[in-house]
């Protein structure tokens, strides 16, 4: 049985936390789905961007702009980022896409990557859009922990695979197409902002070099090392009655 869904913390969020759909762009079928929660008077939240559920953007630029017209929605000048995988990556596009004109106040970069190319997939990258969605899932699971883990650990394998099951093949090629063209982090842009890098001991779909090369990007920034969590340590210390409070936030989709 998958733990997480049937957790009493996780039953009284959904039941407490309304879902919110918000259009931004001119193309009605971009739908935003976040969840807004804790106090309304803080004016500079906390925003989870999570690996899977955004609306279907196929190119950096264009997330980045669909998001600050999100943040302008919600009359958000500035905001602290939580980024885990890719969210993490778009996180730092996006501080970095601004950075004239700043909107990130932080960012906390969990499990995440400075360039695209760690994956090698970069020259499949713009055929994604083609493959059946059976495919597209095969390449996401590819990439999830095998044989026997920590039963909390496969209570967030689970939970992430149910996630994945509920994405069209739109939805899905999108991800991977952001996840894999050709993009890399520009690191001089965004040296002004305030970075905590976290990341697990154990098995994850991050590379030692990838996680050595962030190490590198951010000099300065504070480091968050687990000892456990695989890809989603933060699902699985979630599980751990970790909880924040005090600060307003808003998740995109479901963490």
């Amino acid at each position: 049985m998958e733990e997480i869904r049937v957790s009493p913390d996780y039953n009284w969020f959904r039941s407490s936390v309304p879902l919110k759909r918000i259009i931004v762009d001119e193309d009605d079928s971009k739908v935003w789905s976040l969840y807004d929660a804790g106090p309304k008077n803080i004016r500079c939240p906390i925003v989870f961007l999570p690996p899977l559920q955004y609306p279907v953007y196929w190119d950096i630029l264009e997330f980045c702009d669909g998001f600050r017209k999100l943040l302008d929605h919600l009359q958000l000048d500035k905001v602290h980022i939580f980024g885990a995988s890719l969210g993490g990556f778009l996180a730092q596009k996006f501080a970095e896409c601004t950075h004239k004109s700043p909107r990130v106040q932080s960012l906390i970069l969990c499990n995440s990557f400075s360039d695209t190319s760690i994956f090698n997939q970069t020259w499949t990258a713009n055929s994604f859009w083609l493959m059946p969605a059976f495919m597209l899932k095969k390449i996401v699971l590819g990439n999830f922990a095998k044989g026997p883990v920590d039963p909390k650990m496969a209570d967030a394998i689970d939970f992430m695979v149910d996630r994945l099951e509920s994405l069209n093949q739109s939805e899905l090629a999108s991800r991977l197409t952001l996840n894999c063209q050709n993009s890399y982090v520009e690191p001089h842009k965004i040296k002004d902002i305030a970075v905590t890098i976290m990341d697990v001991f154990d098995q994850s779909a991050l590379s030692h070099e990838a996680k050595e090369e962030m190490y590198k990007l951010y000099p300065n920034a504070r480091r968050a090392h687990l000892k456990t969590g695989g890809n989603f340590p933060y699902l699985f210390w979630r599980q751990r009655s970790m909880v924040v409070y005090g600060c307003s936030h808003f998740s995109l989709g479901i963490l």
